[in-house]
């Protein structure tokens, strides 16, 4: 186990992003087995994978849970994270990359980006991780690696920089040229690799290519400039060096190819990793906050402990807590602190994990990924720390659910099985929430989309054997203000003995197109409300957004102006006006003109040239609104804005239009006017 702080400049932290079906799990599984972690190629249509262990994994062919592993090459220790590409498992890539500190994003060769892909990229994206490109399946009829990094560049908007030159296309695809060492690399039909001089008849394309390469490096950094200016090329020591320096910055991505479940070029991506991404002392130092002051810890195994929990799955041998240390050194048998829970826990093992196994390891230090049993109440988010030196760490965003099915246990006796299976169920994923229906008296279990909550309630079954019906899916609705009101008058008094309360608001409503949700302003003058009055006229307008009038949905999208008010010498109070902002806002919404918002998404739909007509037809029944269509080898892709409650069943409709060829993906688009009548 490392000790030191210079060891720490071997470990990568890196997680695998991609669409679904672009190859992740298959790519992760030949690192395993490259490194030398395993000496069996899992493959994920044979169900045989590391990561993509769970039954669900396995019978569905995707995965749906973040799946850590670890592995050593070439001196180097990488802690790995399998990531979901579906969009409804977008919660667990979001907590993922909040503990990464680079990744490898995978793109179809034949597809290029595609809708997940550039979801997790703006997710990378907003927690700044550095990231290189590996183009896979360059084996597949219609691959086409120049055509997968245009489009990189034209959606995702990075500097491509291609590391490497494909030698063969599709069943021909046998090696790459490395551009910045100018050699061939090719791998034989049992994935053994050999190192050549580029051949004659590639050489004057390599030379070329790598041209355009040092051109583009010498433009994003200083250095490589320098030397270009002078000599008119770059040595391949200051091409690798620049191509380190503009990795992490953000400023270009190093994009290479191969063909993963051929077992080729895997190496000289293993290479890249260890080689362009950062190490966790060569990141900033983790920012958190001591009563409310904020704190920086840098990553030394010296310095007092701090992690952040991103993970926990409750196993039939217990509960495992996955943590990234950031700081310090945590041993078994020692104490931390829930900083955001003000509790301690006590940690009784730590554990290297491999997917479903598991090793036992004595210490844990900064820089680490590892699984902890025994804490007994730590949630995803939660920062542990050293009891003498609390610090609490920015959590992942959680996002809100949009789905909804209502969930009871087939026989009454396991309705408090079931109560405690959801329960648990919430506090391994987040993105889950449960809530009983205050008119119907129902268990409603919400998240991120039809598969989420299938699912989950899947995982019910199998776990505990239990029996459970399920409701028809029910789309998560808002509402917001389409006109609103002006000098809305609200005077609250109450006297029914003792204290009274008194509190006089006049409130401007309006609908607030630039900001997503609640945006609160006061405008009152001359002392007439005390500002912590304001504050609680605030925090009752809060409160008052929970239900809407037309029906009972939350409120969002409008601003609310406190213009005017008065108070009470003795009847006043926080709690006066905290219930009249309140009361207020509900009664000059019930004024407004309101309008019901419904969750859309936008749906993209691979299908035959020849169903494209009964597919768009399908589409616009739905209420879809068709944004594209583009051809790409015998193959329609259609692009659609379509409301979420209009694709539930959507799949099998797909399939019986196409006789099983089409396919379809979604992302979220927000939320848009509902048809009048819906949602009230």
């Amino acid at each position: 186990m490392r000790t030191t702080a210079n060891s720490l400049t071997t470990v990568r932290n890196l997680g695998i992003l991609a669409h679904v079906d672009a190859g992740k799990t298959t790519v992760t599984e030949r690192i395993l087995y490259t490194t030398g972690a395993t000496y069996k190629r899992g493959e994920v249509h044979d169900g045989t994978t590391v990561t993509d262990f769970d039954s669900q994994e396995r019978d569905r062919g995707i995965t749906i849970f973040a799946a850590a592993v670890s592995c050593d090459w070439d001196g180097h220790r990488i802690n790995l994270i399998d990531t979901p590409g579906h969009v409804d498992f977008a919660d667990e890539v979001e907590r993922s990359l909040r503990v990464l500190d680079g990744a490898i994003a995978v793109f179809d060769a034949v597809a290029g980006v595609e809708p997940q892909s550039e979801s997790v990229w703006r997710q990378a994206d907003r927690h700044g991780v550095p990231r290189i490109a590996f183009v896979n399946k360059l084996d597949r009829a219609g691959a086409d690696l120049d055509r997968a990094v245009a489009s990189i560049r034209e959606r995702l908007h990075p500097t491509p920089l291609v590391v490497q030159l494909p030698i063969g296309a599709e069943d021909g695809f046998t090696g790459v040229v490395d551009l910045v060492r100018m050699r061939a690399l090719c791998w034989s039909g049992n994935g053994e690799r050999t190192e050549t001089p580029v051949s004659d008849a590639l050489l004057t394309t390599a030379q070329e290519r790598r041209r355009q390469l040092t051109e583009a490096v010498a433009e994003l950094d200083p250095t490589a400039l320098e030397e270009y200016c002078d000599t008119g090329t770059l040595t391949a020591e200051t091409l690798a060096a620049a191509l380190r320096t503009v990795t992490r910055s953000g400023a270009g991505l190093v994009v290479l190819c191969g063909s993963a479940y051929r077992n080729r070029g895997i190496e000289p991506l293993l290479d890249a990793a260890v080689a362009y991404l950062p190490a966790p002392t060569e990141l900033p130092p983790v920012r958190g906050t001591v009563n409310g002051a904020e704190q920086e810890r840098p990553a030394d195994p010296a310095a007092p402990f701090a992690a952040l929990v991103f993970k926990v799955n409750s196993t039939a041998t217990g509960r495992l807590t996955f943590v990234r240390v950031y700081s310090g050194t945590i041993r078994k048998g020692e104490t931390v602190w829930d900083a955001g829970a003000g509790r301690t826990e006590r940690i009784s093992r730590i554990l290297r994990v491999q997917a479903d196994r598991h090793e036992e390891v004595a210490q844990a230090v900064a820089g680490d990924i590892v699984a902890v049993i025994g804490v007994k109440a730590a949630r995803p988010g939660a920062t542990l720390t050293v009891p003498g030196a609390p610090l609490v760490l920015e959590p992942p965003s959680t996002a809100e659910p949009v789905v909804s099915v209502a969930v009871e246990a087939r026989r009454g006796t396991d309705t408090d099985r079931l109560a405690t299976a959801l329960a648990r169920l919430a506090e391994e994923d987040p993105s889950l929430k449960v809530r009983t229906d205050p008119e119907t008296g129902q268990t409603l279990l919400s998240g991120m989309g039809e598969l989420h909550l299938e699912v989950a309630v899947e995982k019910i079954r199998r776990d505990l054997g239990l029996e459970v019906g399920v409701g028809r899916p029910q789309v998560a609705y808002r509402e917001t203000v389409v006109r609103g009101v002006s000098g809305s008058v609200y005077r609250h008094v109450k006297q029914d003995g003792g204290a009274g309360q008194f509190a006089h608001l006049v409130l401007d409503v309006a609908s607030s197109e630039e900001v997503e949700g609640f945006e609160f302003a006061s405008t009152v003058t001359g002392g007439r409300v005390p500002q912590e009055y304001v504050r609680a006229v605030e925090a009752g307008c809060r409160d008052a957004l929970v239900e809407g009038p037309l029906g009972g949905h939350p409120v969002t999208g409008l601003r609310v102006v406190l213009t005017d008010g008065a108070t009470h010498p003795k009847d006043s109070s926080e709690l006066a006006f905290r219930t009249a902002g309140r009361l207020a806002l509900r009664e000059a919404l019930r004024r407004c003109t309101m309008a019901v918002l419904e969750p859309v998404v936008e749906v993209t739909v691979s299908v035959p040239e020849d169903a494209v007509g009964g597919v768009l037809g399908d589409l616009a029944a739905r209420r879809g609104r068709i944004l594209g269509q583009v051809g790409r080898a015998g193959t329609a892709v259609l692009t659609a804005i379509v409301p979420l409650a209009e694709l539930f069943g959507y799949a099998s409709r797909l399939r019986s239009r196409t006789q099983g060829r089409g396919t379809f993906t979604t992302r979220p688009a927000g939320y848009a006017p509902a048809p009048a009548g819906l949602g009230r």
